[in-house]
């Protein structure tokens, strides 16, 4: 009977651990060059927006570069410390919560999941210096009483080869910032993060491939979750923590369920349609689930009526059909 009693205490804390009361419907909010007024907020809230996520940056000269240079006055206003707090302070005056998410740019847009350092003294100075951008931006979370805050995006290499780093970083992160805690693991990275068990969310960049067709349909779409969903609920399950989308979306072009993550090919042709269609999907297959705490849409500009449109093939669904699937979703929903 203790055995028992156990059991349902254990799945207890697990469903109320992973059910939300109420899902995250987010967008990625783009850092500018310029502060942002009211007319920038109006879209968000007109798309029923209830979280977003903003982005300061730090950059590194290279992948084997250990040095995050951030804050700095030659950095765009919104990607610097002043810069997301004005964002975040003028955000939450429109009833918007916060996800506090920075993020590293590495020279020429190479992909971070894939920085290493050359020698032990590099990975200690690169610790160093992520820590001091990781704990500067945990300070304003704080400050801002953010939502939930970030602590990484796409650093599979950095995790993979100094776990007791990231641990360390994570007690550091808590004695600062009260709020809830996620990581940004890449769709391929997610299952080896060691961390999950000290945070809040299971934080997921949701680019996963599921169809290889042109122009799929609805149904491809839906299959193509199939696999991907019972490993995300898996994890969910094993660590009593939620799935969050950290990131997520597709470009409005051709094969846009093939390789969702890609950032080069502008030379695909413009589908409008194949977007919305995709987006629609995922909210379809993944919104309902009880482990799922929903997800911020990649990306969003602050100057709304100059971004995406219909001769657009990248991933903003600013005025495009994607934008009417996701209002009337985040309206319903």
């Amino acid at each position: 009977m203790k055995r028992l009693g156990l059991f349902f205490l254990c799945l207890l804390q697990f469903s109320c651990n992973s059910q939300q009361t109420e899902k995250i419907n987010g967008v990625s909010f783009v850092g500018s060059r310029e502060k942002v007024v009211q007319k920038h907020i109006d879209p968000v809230l007109k798309v029923k927006a209830n979280y977003a996520a903003v982005m300061p940056f730090g950059f590194a000269r290279d992948l084997n570069s250990p040095n995050i240079i951030f804050d700095t006055e030659r950095q765009w206003y919104g990607e610097t410390k002043s810069g997301a707090k004005q964002y975040i302070q003028l955000l939450q005056k429109n009833g918007v919560k916060i996800m506090l998410k920075p993020q590293i740019w590495i020279w020429r847009g190479e992909f971070t999941g894939d920085m290493t350092m050359k020698s032990e003294q590099d990975w200690k100075t690169l610790e160093e210096s992520y820590s001091k951008f990781a704990l500067t931006y945990a300070r304003l979370a704080q400050e801002t009483k953010a939502d939930i805050y970030c602590i990484g995006t796409e650093l599979e290499e950095f995790v993979k080869n100094r776990p007791q780093f990231w641990m360390k970083l994570i007690d550091e992160i808590k004695k600062i910032y009260t709020g809830k805690l996620t990581y940004a693991a890449n769709w391929d990275e997610y299952t080896r993060s060691p961390f999950w068990g000290k945070l809040d969310f299971i934080g997921v960049d949701g680019y996963f491939p599921l169809s290889e067709k042109r122009h799929p349909s609805m149904e491809d779409l839906k299959l193509g979750w199939q696999r991907w969903k019972s490993t995300l609920e898996d994890l969910s399950e094993k660590h009593s923590k939620p799935i969050l989308f950290t990131e997520f979306g597709y470009r409005s072009m051709d094969y846009t369920a093939k390789k969702p993550w890609l950032v080069d090919q502008n030379e695909m042709d413009v589908n409008l349609d194949g977007q919305a269609m995709a987006t629609q999907a995922v909210f379809n297959e993944l919104w309902s689930e009880n482990w799922f705490a929903g997800g911020f849409v990649w990306k969003w500009f602050i100057h709304h009526d100059v971004s995406g449109g219909s001769k657009d093939n990248r991933f903003t669904p600013q005025n495009k059909p994607a934008e009417i699937v996701i209002r009337d979703f985040y309206n319903d929903y």
